[in-house]
């Protein structure tokens, strides 16, 4: 388990010990996080999982794959340089702490 935040888009910062493996899309659901719509439950076609991840967790990620890219110039708030799905991101250790805020719109 690995303990991530996310920040929902009232401010709620929610502290949750996440499985690793699981991708954050699957975390924020399964744990009601709100915000999080995952209108295609994960299979990168659509872009209401988007996420703002915190600058120091951020650089532990892998590179953006281009399909992702694409998906994020179709979120409903203009994507962030630290933006990803959060359905492409799992967890590992090494995001310990990580924070996710959630934009105020996924539509």
């Amino acid at each position: 388990m690995t303990s991530i935040f996310f920040v929902e888009p009232d401010g709620t910062r929610r502290e949750i010990d996440a499985p690793d493996g699981h991708s954050v899309m699957e975390i924020a659901m399964a744990n009601g996080i709100e915000g999080i719509v995952a209108e295609c439950a994960g299979s990168l076609a659509c872009a209401t999982c988007h996420v703002i991840v915190d600058d120091t967790s951020f650089e532990k990620l892998e590179e953006r794959a281009p399909m992702e890219q694409d998906m994020l110039e179709f979120a409903a708030c203009p994507p962030q340089t630290t933006s990803r799905l959060s359905c492409q991101v799992r967890v590992t250790p090494a995001l310990a702490g990580a924070e996710f805020k959630i934009p105020e719109a996924q539509y």
